[in-house]
Parts: structure tokens; sequence; C-alpha cells
């Protein structure tokens, strides 16, 4: 049995032990921070010290072809507040909340954003008026951990001009961030969210300078150790004509208030596209409704969020010239007739029957013509002119006999059922139905999978499942007007530093040259030309002293009224613009969208405009 003085002489071993262990143990530690982890800890506590403030480039200013410009910067300021503020941070919080009109909940997310610096301050709200700025200064001491920064927002000296050309910018989001980290983003940053905005950010965005400041315990700054200037964006320069963009907006806006009054009170939409026939230069391009973007600046409250994309307002930061499909209606029959002439199952001198309804597929799937009463013995030239529904079934149909797919093969020629190409973001790419695409659509219902005659024929005059954007059928018809040569539209024309000398020329890129008889086309111009002289847009046109080729088109929509559509080139002996017109729910192309092309041409020629009064246009 151990006697309790050798109990406690062997307790006192054990916490000597112990006490030697947890010595021996904090030594080493001691020894390891200050010796072989020395450095580190010295880099760390020159980093609480030392401090990185990271400045923004100015964006690139955007101009029109002629040098306007569309979109500049001016001096804006920001409200930022210090993340590892310390002290009555809540009630500071709340205050800022107030004076600046954001919520708490809004407040707080910033201030719980990831950044590379945990310590930087947050930015709460942008493009900050001078009254608030002055009070939160005269009232400083209740909003410690709070700076005002310069940066630069952007300016619209044009309004909403071109906005869906242009874009908006917005804060980098979370999801956005994790693709761009590698590029030198960080969260809180604004970047092009739509539009050119988007698609040249990296070039528009400049690189960003920074100062390196010394900063006490409290994090004020007390001198600036050394500091870089940030590089501006490089200008755009866009093939976009202001002048020709305000006349086209104008003009879209119009056709709908004329659809109105001729009973179509459902129309509140459309696009309009201004091109160059001779190199894919866009020189007006429009969607209405449309938006302004100066609504972005600073950053946008979720009641005005949620009314741009409510469906009452039309979603108007939709681009429906390259976003939107539809339709096309007649404005297709020209790529009907030429894939006709050019397969060889008719020529320009083929006659047709037209009595207003046919049954060329038998009676009970009998077609009707837009002219109830029928036109007649007609030919294919003023089958065209007079756009006779019973001619393209004609052609439809011989094309579903030949057993080949010809007709979908002419209309991808002309870049249907692809992508353009547009340096715009989030592009459509139609749809040219073929035997393929009506199996793969329908696979749950086996019965529908087969194409029919009447798919074929429903195509040939622009109906059924075909679907274009409005920038493609323009750049169906630049592609008739130019000979056969198919461009990849585009809004940039020139980058340029900030001395204005030119770095980088856009040159004009050919997607495709269509083999066309020189015949064929030459038929088909003069049929379009005669569309505006003697048929469907002849009204439209009367008086105009500058020859225009074109084509009208209604388009019908199951549960809606017709869409209107006009394309056109002019002069038509010397194509030069293109001009295309779409309302949606507008009524009839001759009556509803010629007009506005007409306008368009107007004032592109200098020629005064005269609204055409009492048209009626029963036509497709």
């Amino acid at each position: 049995m151990t006697r309790p003085i050798e109990r406690i002489q062997l307790r006192l071993v054990l916490l000597s032990a112990v006490a030697l262990v947890v010595f021996v143990s904090l030594l080493g530690r001691l020894w390891f921070l200050q010796v072989l982890a020395g450095d580190k800890y010295a880099e760390l506590a020159e980093g609480n010290r030392i401090r990185l403030i990271l400045v923004d480039a100015p964006r690139g200013i955007i101009y029109d072809r002629n040098g306007h410009v569309l979109v500049g910067n001016r001096p804006s300021l920001t409200v930022s507040l210090d993340p590892s503020l310390n002290g009555d941070k809540r009630g500071v919080i709340e205050r800022l909340s107030k004076i600046l009109g954001v919520t708490l909940r809004e407040v707080e997310e910033k201030l719980q954003e990831k950044t590379a610096d945990p310590l930087k301050p947050r930015a709460i709200k942008r493009d900050v008026d001078m009254q608030t700025i002055t009070y939160i200064k005269e009232h400083q001491p209740d909003f410690p951990g709070v700076t005002i920064e310069v940066e630069f927002a952007r300016e619209y000296p044009n309004g909403g001009l071109a906005a869906h050309v242009l874009g908006y910018l917005g804060e980098l989001s979370e999801e956005e961030f994790e693709k761009k980290e590698k590029e030198g983003y960080i969260l809180g940053d604004v970047i092009g969210k739509t539009g050119v905005e988007k698609e040249y950010e990296s070039l528009l965005r400049g690189e960003k300078g920074g100062r390196h400041v010394e900063v006490d315990a409290t994090g004020r700054v007390l001198r600036v150790l050394n500091s870089k200037d940030p590089i501006p964006g490089h200008n755009l320069i866009l093939t976009i004509d202001r002048d020709i963009q305000l006349a086209t907006e104008m003009a879209l806006a119009e056709a709908v208030q004329s659809a109105h009054k001729q009973r179509y009170s459902k129309a509140a939409a459309g696009a309009a596209v201004v091109m160059d026939a001779t190199n894919g230069e866009i020189l007006a391009l429009t969607s209405h409704p449309t938006y302004d973007p100066r609504v972005f600046i600073g950053g946008i409250s979720k009641e005005q969020w949620l009314a741009l994309n409510d469906e009452a307002s039309h979603y108007p930061l939709i681009n429906r010239a390259t976003m939107c499909s539809y339709a096309p209606g007649s404005t297709f029959k020209p790529i009907t007739g030429i894939a006709g002439l050019a397969e060889g199952l008719i020529s320009p001198r083929s006659v047709f029957d037209c009595r207003g309804r046919w049954t060329g597929m038998g009676e009970h799937w009998a077609k009707f013509c837009w002219k109830r009463s029928g036109h007649g013995r007609i030919d294919f030239d003023l089958g065209v002119v007079e756009s006779c529904d019973v001619v393209f079934y004609e052609i439809g149909y011989k094309f579903y006999k030949t057993g080949q797919e010809g007709l979908q093969k002419w209309a991808r020629e002309f870049g249907l059922g692809s992508l353009t190409g547009v340096d715009l973001p989030s592009e459509a790419r139609g749809r040219v139905p073929d035997k393929a695409w009506k199996k793969e659509w329908n696979k749950d219902n086996p019965r529908n999978q087969i194409w029919l005659p009447g798919d074929t024929v429903n195509l040939a005059i622009g109906q059924g499942d075909l679907l274009v954007t409005p920038l493609q059928m323009a750049n169906v018809f630049a592609t008739i007007a130019n000979g056969g040569t198919l461009y990849r539209p585009r809004a940039a024309k020139s980058l340029s530093a900030g001395s204005g000398k030119v770095a980088h020329e856009f040159d004009s890129q050919v997607v495709d040259r269509l083999e066309l008889s020189p015949d064929i086309l030459r038929t088909l111009r003069e049929d379009l030309e005669r569309v505006v002289t003697q048929g469907t847009a002849k009204r439209a046109f009367a008086g105009f002293p500058i020859p225009v080729a074109g084509k009208t088109g209604t388009a019908e929509v199951r549960g809606k009224d017709d869409f209107a559509w006009f394309v056109c080139y002019a002069p038509a002996n010397n194509p030069k613009y293109v001009i295309l017109v779409m309302v949606e729910q507008g009524g009839h192309g001759g009556s509803t969208a010629a007009p506005a092309a007409r306008q368009i041409l107007s004032h592109i020629y200098g020629v005064p405009f005269e609204v055409p009064s009492g048209l009626v246009d029963p036509s497709r």
C-alpha cells in the first residue's frame, strides 16, 4: 500500500512534466513565430497598415458613325461603407439606409459580398445626389466608416435613343463574378449587361489603377505611398447613324399608332432595321416599346425592374429585332420564287389559275388566297407583284412532290435558321422546319411526326412553323439587293484610343456568296420594284421620287391579330439602303409597315413625308 507522502511526490513529478511540456511547446511556438514565420507575419502586419485602393478606369465613349456621342461619361459620387466597422455598426447601417433610400437588407447584403479584399469598402449606392453627400459630410461623426468616392457614370446625351443597340450597365452578379474573376473583376464592379456594352465589354472597360495608402488602426488614411493611374477603355465607333436611328424610332412608334387607327388595338410592339446592303453595316436598329438606360445609372430599384419585366409593359428590355422570331408571311415569298426558278420547277412565264380557293391537295385540304375573288390567270411575275397566295401554294406543292427539301435548302442559303452573327448578344436562331425537326418536335406524339404536303405549302408563303428574326429578313433582302452576297450584320465600325486615333477597323465579313443566276435575280428584282409601283405597296409609295423595291407581308398568328411586315431596298436600280418594319398585331403590311418604311426613306433622302391617307390593304 502506497504511503501518502509517496502519492504526493508522484503528483509533483507528473505536474512538473506537464509544466515542462507546456513550456517547451510555448517556447517552440514563439521560436517558430519569431524566426521561421517572422517574415510572413511581418508582411501580414504590414498589410493591415498598408492598403491598396483600386481606382476604376473610365469606360470608353460610344460614338455614332459621324462622331456624335451616343454614350459618354460624367463624374459620379458613390457612398461606400467599411465592412470592418466596429462600435455602433447597426446604428450606422440604419442611418445610412434612411439617408440613401435603400433598405436595411440591401445594405447588409452589400456588406456581406465577397471580394478579393475583405477590408475593401463596399459601394452601398452609386450616383448619389450632392444634397445627400453634403448631409453625410456635415454629420460625419454619425457615419464612421462611410467614405465618398468619385467614380464615372454613363451619360446619354440623346436619352433613350438606340437603347437596344447600346445596352445598359449593372453591377456584376455572383454568377458573372465566377466567370470573370480571372479577368480582374471583383464584386461591385459595373459591367455591360446588354447591347454593345456587353458585346465589347473587354474593350470598353479599360484597366484599373490603384493607390497604396498607409492607414491607422481605425482605417483612416495617413498618406499615399504610391499610385498608378487607370487606363481608359477604348472608344467605340458604331455603324449606327444617329439621325437615321431617330427617324426609324419615330417611324416605328407612329406605325404602332397607325395600327390603332386602323382598329388593331392590340398593336403595341414591333421592330425596325436599316442596313447597308453593300457591306452589312447596321445604320439603325430599334425595338418598340423601348426603355431609357438612364434608369440603370446608380442601380435600378426593384419597382423599376419589375415594371420593365411586366407583361403589361410589353417587355421593353427585349430587342425584338434580334431576340424574337416570327412567321414572316409574304416577305418570304421572294425566297420561294428564287428557289422555284433555280430548281427549274417554274419559269417567269409559268401561268397559274387563281380562283381565290386552291384545292391542289384535295377538297378536304382547300386553302384560300388573300383575294377571295381570285386573281384569275396570272403568271409568276404578277404573282409576286400581287402577292398571290395560289401561285406560291403551287410552287410549294411542286417542291413537296420532288421528295426533297429544296425549299428548306434555299431558305438556309439565305441564312435563315442560323445566327446571323451580329455583334449583339442573345440573338435568336429562328427555325426552318423540315422532316427531322417535325419528328423531333413531336417525339411524344407519333401521329404528328409525318411531314405532310401542307407543311411545305405553308412554308412557301412564310407561314406554318417557319420562324425568322427581323434582322434575318433584312439580311435576306440585302442579299437579293447586292446580287447574292450574304454579309454578317454588324454594329461596330472601329475602335479608337483616347487620342482619337483609330486603333482598329472592323471589316465586313462575307458569310456566303450565293450562286444565283443573273437572269433569276433580274427577274425577281424587277418584280419587287413593281410591288412598289403597281402592287401591294403602290398606295404607300405613291409619288415617292426614289425608285424602291420591296415586299409586303401580313403574317397570320393563331389567336392574335395579323402581324404587319414590309421589307424594301433603295434605290432599286443601285441598292444601298435596306429597310425593314414589323409591327406585332399591326394588321396589313401595305397599310401599316410600308408607310413607316417610306417615312424612314423620306428622312434619308430629304424628301417631305406625308402620311398616305385612306390606306386599306387586305393583301398578305
